[in-house]
């Protein structure tokens, strides 16, 4: 229900980065749209891959902070006695840091507290407290944590079909180890920062540097070690990519290579259509046998103005939007969806109204038998 009334709030307006990477917005220019753009067209989709996982794990260590904070609070109801003072003073402020729509990315002041409240008692934790979820609720819960292997795949790769609002990333009912947190900080270290890593993403070297020490000689796996690559990164997707995403889906709605495709179809129908009606004209041939010249000039005239304009009018006038290759979503966001309509019947009009010109000037010309 929040996806569905985030946008319609934006009636007027596209939609923010930071709400595409939220799961607020609707087709074309959802995120399951952006990573696709990314992955076929920028051929950098190991920023966004980056980014995601970085979010995945800030949510794993809340989820892991408030489970331990119930668990304590049920287990252990004098805390000040059992506990540090430091910890029980984080543990009571830290609240509820379960977000139920998945891995928070707004950029408010109280979420960005809530994350260094998780660091700070993470960090503590790994100085030697051995409070955890499982120390606390002993042979209430079981020892198999959820192993950080079965995480549910990113938003990019949920079907758009799937509520938004579920809590697709929650473990549920199982318990978040220690351990889990460390093999997913561990985990993005060796995929995306190391030099030589399987899907490297460039970083400066200060960066690199900084999570390379916390994580390996501090042992450090709290969210705040990858504050700055993840911040380096969203910057920038949002100049670089961003701007172009917008652009290939609010004004079009066809992809590369159907652009391509067109492109050759148009240029071979126009020059048949021109071949067909100069040889009609020159066998001085009648009016009515000269109106086949309608097919091939309609034709290439509007692949031709497809290809031009990044969008096929027909399509977008249906309310669909091609992701890949002849694979078509509907367009939901409400002001592209607006947008749409009017450059597609702009983009009809003119494809009409030079295919009617063409057709008029070879049908209506005198003929001359040679």
């Amino acid at each position: 229900m929040a996806h569905h009334q985030s946008a319609e709030s934006r009636p007027n307006r596209l939609p923010s980065f930071i709400e595409v990477l939220d799961r607020k917005t609707k087709p074309p220019v959802d995120l399951f749209s952006f990573y696709i753009y990314m992955r076929d067209q920028q051929r950098s989709v190991d920023y966004l891959d980056f980014w995601l996982d970085v979010s995945q794990h800030t949510h794993l260590c809340r989820h892991f902070v408030s489970e331990l904070r119930r668990s304590i609070l049920v287990e252990t109801p004098d805390l000040e006695k059992t506990a540090s003072k430091r910890s029980s003073y984080i543990l009571d402020h830290l609240g509820d840091t379960n977000d139920p729509s998945g891995p928070s990315t707004e950029p408010h002041n109280d979420e960005k507290l809530k994350d260094q409240t998780v660091s700070a008692y993470l960090r503590q934790d790994n100085n030697g407290s051995n409070l955890s979820p499982q120390s606390s609720l002993g042979s209430r819960r079981s020892a198999s944590a959820m192993r950080y292997g079965e995480r549910p795949p990113r938003p990019s790769f949920i079907s758009r079909n799937s509520p938004t609002g579920s809590d697709s990333s929650s473990p549920g009912g199982r318990v978040v180890a220690r351990a889990d947190i460390r093999a997913s900080a561990e985990k993005i270290l060796y995929t995306y920062i190391l030099p030589g890593a399987e899907r490297e993403v460039t970083l400066p070297h200060g960066i690199l540097q900084d999570i390379t020490v916390a994580i390996e000689e501090e042992g450090r796996d709290d969210p705040e070690v990858f504050d700055m690559a993840k911040e380096y990164t969203f910057q920038a997707m949002e100049r670089d990519a961003f701007p172009g995403f917008l652009r290939a889906k609010v004004f079009g709605n066809i992809v590369p290579p159907s652009r391509f495709l067109r492109l050759v179809l148009g240029l071979i129908a126009f020059f048949a259509g021109m071949w067909a009606a100069f040889v009609l004209i020159f066998l001085d041939k009648p009016k009515h046998v000269r109106c086949w010249l309608i097919l091939p000039f309609t034709i290439g005239v509007y692949s031709l103005a497809s290809h031009q304009y990044h969008m096929d009018p027909l399509l977008a006038l249906a309310g669909l939007s091609e992701y890949t290759f002849c694979n078509f979503s509907r367009i939901e966001e409400p002001y592209v969806r607006k947008m749409m309509m009017r450059r597609a019947s702009m983009v009809l009009f003119i494809t009409v109204s030079i295919g009617v010109a063409l057709i008029c000037l070879f049908i209506f010309v005198p003929g001359r038998r040679l």
